[in-house]
This record gives structure tokens, sequence and C-alpha cells, in this order.
């Protein structure tokens, strides 16, 4: 039952929504165990027309009406031992703005930012029974392309932030006889430039079952008080240096289709944020687990 616990949820977890932050976390609280591992191919698209700004949620994007955002995603894992895994991450994104674009560049696309983490198992305990492991996790994102984010009003549909972060987590994760789970996470995300450092944490509640896997999460960022607001004093047309904050919700589902194969579907919505579009997110995928 460990296998499929773990192949299900790894699944899952190659789901990546939003472009300009990291919406839902890379890693899980399960392992995929020594010399196994899979790789997930996977497609998002979200738009949004509502803008989280500060003081007040506006209607409707700066400059342009409407912005979409599509992504293809490639994600592995591969267990190095029992207890130390390997994730490795890597979005193609374009982003869009619809109307109003009034001369400005509305398309960009590229190459967004590839991570590459380490997670390891410290300490594992049977609680009643159930099974509870307490992991940690250390990863790395930096830009995979050339791509631009720059000053000015139309790099709102900038595809990243041309930052590299280094970021540290700690997990816990609960896993019962039934095959119902919980997964709490939390951590910090160190960020070079002028792009606010930020707390991050993640939640997750599911079933894990021979042939059916499900979850419900919520994620959170609350990003460090040195960063700026949009269109507010000390604003300089720069967005990479403004603070963002979200709490996003989502669910996904898991159905294998033939031996090593499943496919993966799930949708998303930002429920509260700062400098942020609230913007709904639905996904594709399919992985090959081995």
């Amino acid at each position: 039952m460990h296998k499929i616990y773990s192949f299900s949820l790894l699944l899952s977890a190659a789901l990546l929504f939003g472009s300009q932050a990291q919406a839902q976390s890379l890693v899980s609280g399960f392992m995929v165990g020594k010399g196994h591992g899979s790789v997930s191919f996977t497609g998002t698209a979200e738009r949004y027309k509502s803008v989280y700004l500060v003081p007040e949620t506006v209607g409707e994007v700066p400059i342009f009406r409407e912005i979409k955002v599509s992504s293809v995603s490639v994600y592995a894992n591969y267990g190095i031992s029992d207890k130390v895994e390997a994730v490795l991450s890597l979005p193609y994104i374009k982003s869009e703005g619809q109307g109003n674009g009034q001369g400005y560049t509305n398309s960009r696309s590229g190459l967004q930012d590839i991570s590459g983490l380490l997670k390891f198992k410290t300490y594992s305990t049977t609680v009643g029974n159930s099974v509870l492991d307490l992991l940690g996790v250390v990863g790395v994102t930096t830009p995979a392309s050339n791509y631009q984010s720059n000053k000015g009003l139309e790099y709102i549909i900038a595809i990243g932030n041309r930052a590299t972060k280094f970021n540290t987590l700690g997990i816990a994760h609960l896993k019962t006889a039934s095959g119902v789970f919980l997964t709490g996470q939390a951590g910090y995300s160190l960020r070079t430039g002028r792009v606010p450092n930020a707390f991050i944490a993640d939640a997750k509640v599911g079933y894990a079952g021979l042939k059916f896997y499900g979850e419900a999460w919520a994620s959170f960022q609350q990003s460090s008080s040195k960063g700026t607001d949009i269109l507010q004093p000390g604003f300089d047309l720069y967005f990479p240096a403004t603070r963002v904050n979200y709490a996003r919700i989502g669910a996904s589902v898991f159905r294998p289709i033939t031996k090593g194969v499943g496919v993966v579907l799930g949708a998303s919505q930002y429920v509260s944020g700062r400098n942020l579009g609230r913007s709904t997110g639905v996904s594709v995928g399919v992985s090959y687990n081995y």
C-alpha cells in the first residue's frame, strides 16, 4: 500500500499553478522509495480580470482588461534512498494580456524557472494505527531562460520575477490505515535582487487508495515588508519588487489508466492576496511511474 500512496501523491504534486508565484508546493509528505520515481507532464490554463491591490481589489487589470496564462510543466522525482528524494521541475509559460493594450506588448512566453530540491525523512513514528513522518526540504529555483521582467506597466504579464530563490521547508505527514492522510508544511524563501523574501506554507487533506487518489489543499505566502505595492507611493513600475501575499485553495484527483501510467485533473482559485491577480486555474496531466 505504501507504493500506491507514494505513486498517487507524487503524480498529483506535478500540478503547477501560477506564473509569478509558486502556488503549490513541489513536494509531498510521501517518499517514493529507493530507485523509484516518476516523470509527469502537466498543462495548466488560468485567467483573471480582477486584481488584489492595496487598499482594495480592482475589477480590471491595469493596462489589460484580462490576463490569460497557459503553461506546460515537466516534473520528475527520484528516490536516492528510502529516506532521500530528489525533485526537478521546469515550466514553459505563455502570458497574454487581452484588450486595452494601448500599444504595449501583450504576449510573453518562454521557459520560466527551474527548481531542484532534496527531500529527506528525519523521523517516523506510529500514532495509534497511523504513521507520522517528519521531513525536511532544501531547494533552489533559478531562471532557466533569458525572459525579461523589467520596469514598465506592460511587465505585469512577465512570466516570472527573474530571482533566484533558496527555500527550506519542514513537513509533518500523517497517514492512516484507511488511506486518509493529512500533510502540513511551512518554511522560508530567500530571494535575490529586489524580490521580497517570504514565509510559505501548504496544507493538504486527502485519500490515497488502490484505484483513486484525491486531495484538497490550501497554499499561503506572506512576503516581507520590504516590498512595494502596485500603483502606491514607492512603486517604480518594477513588479518583482512588490509584496506578493496570497491564500489559494484547490483540489486534484488521480486515476491510473494502465500499469505505470495515470492522469491527474486539478483546479484552483486565489481567495485573497496582495499585488496579485485573482485567477482561477485548471490543469490536466499525465505521469509515468517507474
